[in-house]
């Protein structure tokens, strides 16, 4: 959660080019697990969805204008794109086209904006939203 702010900051700059989603999956430093001693908010451990559900609404208030779903918890989600513990993926046509580095040290949001930038100077239609990224985070 701690780098949301800069990813709002690309969502708000890039919204008429591509549409954002947040999938929330297991959270990596639950407050009755491995603490974080700079985590914004106490979240403990997912006991069902129901927990995991009202983790992700934090999210979605941080975030308005930007979808924000939760994995199951069968954690298909984050298996399949490799998340844990944050991760950003540009999808356009089904297809994967940008896939960053695994958090926090290869989460890179400068790498997402320079590709939304030039994927923006390239598109023939810069008004149609036909990107979808995808940002999976704890």
């Amino acid at each position: 959660m701690a780098r949301l702010k800069a990813f709002r900051r690309v969502a708000t700059r890039y919204a008429d080019i591509a549409d954002f989603l947040l999938v929330y999956i297991e959270e990596a430093h639950p407050s009755d697990g491995w603490v974080s001693t700079d985590a914004p908010y106490e979240i403990p451990k997912h006991r069902c969805l129901e927990d995991r559900l009202r983790a992700a609404s934090l999210m979605d208030k941080e975030n308005p204008g930007c979808l924000v779903v939760a994995d199951g918890m069968d954690n298909l989600s984050n298996a399949a794109y490799g998340a844990y513990f944050e991760r950003l993926y540009v999808v356009m046509d089904q297809h994967v086209v940008y896939q960053g580095g695994r958090g926090p040290e290869g989460y890179k949001i400068s790498e997402l904006r320079e590709w939304l930038s030039r994927y923006r100077r390239q598109s023939p239609h810069p008004n149609t939203t036909s990107t979808v990224v995808i940002q999976v985070s704890e």
